[in-house]
């Protein structure tokens, strides 16, 4: 068994250093570009390569207009939530403009003389990262306006992981648009295809939409991202933890914002004492973290394998069941702002925490809706 186990995960590593992202395919989008006035959907993290690809479009001769940035900006270093500023790229002397605060979504003027969109954002497959949305709101300011939207796909690093409770509409939020569970084992690509197939745009619109995909990716590959996708989820394992910490965001409870372990830890003041603890302090990405100059107790996950939680194919309750019955002040563990539920996308989880509900217990009222998701998701795939 350990032999076969080996060679399953050289065969994930082969395949996975063979992975060329869309922006590779420069064959496949670079003549749909020509004569075009074009705008990029890009971050820190679109590279190809070691090329960021506003630099390759420029080299290129694309006639490049505008640069939109999804939260955390165009350089990936603003925190979470933080409202960015409109502004211009030093190196390329394009005009920046932000989705993200009050302004998520392209406006006609801001698509005036524009004719095609690029996107090529790094996801992580987790419905509340909200780069979900602002593919979202392009996509659908392009439909108004008629724009062709072009997707390079690039690898979900929790591709093969299907769980969590279903979003019902009342908590739809810039943390949550859409009917999928909390993982949703798709890419980009592939999500913006359900996003127009499922008829998600305002008014039933449908983007004009090409999706650039993916060579040589399968949905259950470990891929390690060469570049972290913002700037809380520095490495692998916080990547894969992120699904069961993130919704600790709704709560007292610390995720190691502030530390050099983002997503790596939990605790709190009021945690019952432990021996590891914690004491969150400003750094880039989290410049007011919560429980600041605290000393927070609670239980480090740093020492964890990747790739061994990679392999499993559900999120865990378990840190947060944890936590909630180690909290000395339990009426205080959920936010007043309900934030806990736009994260799990209804109030039946929190509902079932607070009752002392089992983990499997909690499972079992999630079977219906994921199994209904997984006939809806098979339409739209483009990977094994």
């Amino acid at each position: 068994m350990k032999i076969y186990l080996l060679l399953v995960s050289l065969f994930i590593l082969v395949t996975a250093s063979e992975i060329k992202v869309g922006a590779e395919d420069e064959a496949a989008y670079l003549p749909m570009l020509r004569g075009q006035h074009v705008a990029v959907v890009v971050n820190h993290a679109s590279y190809v390569k070691e090329q960021h690809l506003v630099d390759l479009l420029m080299g290129k001769e694309v006639n490049l207009k505008r640069i939109f940035a999804p939260e955390h900006g165009f350089r990936g270093k603003a925190d979470a939530g933080e409202h960015l500023k409109d502004g211009v790229d030093v190196k390329s002397a394009l005009p920046i403009t932000s989705l993200y605060g009050e302004h998520k979504k392209p406006t006609p003027q801001d698509l005036r003389d524009i004719d095609v969109i690029i996107f090529d954002i790094q996801d992580v497959g987790v419905r509340f990262y909200t780069y979900l949305s602002t593919l979202h709101y392009v996509m659908e300011a392009a439909a108004e306006n008629k724009v062709k939207v072009i997707v390079l796909d690039r690898p979900n690093p929790n591709g093969s992981r299907i769980d969590g409770p279903v979003l019902e509409p009342e908590y739809r939020s810039f943390v949550g648009l859409h009917p999928v569970p909390i993982l949703y084992g798709m890419t980009i690509g592939e999500y913006a295809l359900m996003i127009n197939g499922e008829g998600w745009l305002k008014g039933g619109l449908k983007a004009d939409l090409q999706v650039i995909p993916l060579q040589a990716y399968r949905h259950d590959d470990f891929y390690h991202l060469p570049i972290k996708p913002s700037p809380n989820l520095p490495n692998d394992l916080s990547i894969v933890l992120y699904p069961s910490l993130a919704l600790f965001e709704g709560t007292e409870i610390s995720v190691g914002r502030g530390t050099q372990k983002q997503f790596q830890f939990y605790g709190a003041p009021k945690y019952a004492k432990r021996a590891f603890s914690f004491v969150p302090t400003p750094q880039e990405g989290a410049r007011y973290p919560k429980h600041q100059g605290e000393r927070c107790y609670g239980v480090d996950l740093s020492a964890l394998d990747a790739r061994k939680l990679h392999r499993e194919p559900t999120m865990s309750l378990a840190y947060l069941l944890d936590a909630y019955a180690h909290y000395s002040e339990k009426g205080h563990f959920f936010l007043k702002n309900r934030f806990f539920d736009r994260l799990a996308g209804c109030d039946t989880l929190r509902q079932q925490i607070v009752r002392g509900d089992s983990e499997e217990m909690i499972r079992k009222s999630w079977e219906q809706d994921l199994k209904h998701f997984k006939k809806v998701r098979q339409r739209y795939l483009l990977y094994p």
